[in-house]
């Protein structure tokens, strides 16, 4: 069996999220995410997970840890830019992806 590695594909990242039940609320996170409302605050008043404590700072993980579609958005999207919401079986998320490797 031969392996192949795939050249820049990046297999860890660090990521703050946001997570609502209500996908309305996540748009009105989302834009004030964007406007640059602090993201730690903001996670720290309205999300639904226990990361919230810690400004929804999920620390480094690799890739295919999360769920699939989260895991898609923080390996896809832009660094330090708000994106989502994202739904997945826990509700919808705002992410902000801090790094990359």
């Amino acid at each position: 069996m031969r392996m192949q590695r795939k050249i820049g594909r990046e297999t860890k990242a660090s990521a703050l999220h946001i997570l609502t039940r209500n996908e309305k609320l996540a748009h009105e996170i989302k834009a004030r995410a964007d406007k640059g409302e602090n993201f730690a605050n903001l996670a720290k008043r309205y999300s639904n997970c226990p990361t919230s404590k810690k400004g929804g700072d999920l620390g480094e993980f690799s890739r295919g840890v999360m769920v699939k579609a989260f895991d898609q958005a923080v390996f896809s999207a832009e660094l330090l830019k708000p994106v989502g919401p994202i739904k997945t079986k826990f509700g919808y998320h705002i992410i902000k992806v801090l790094y990359r490797s």
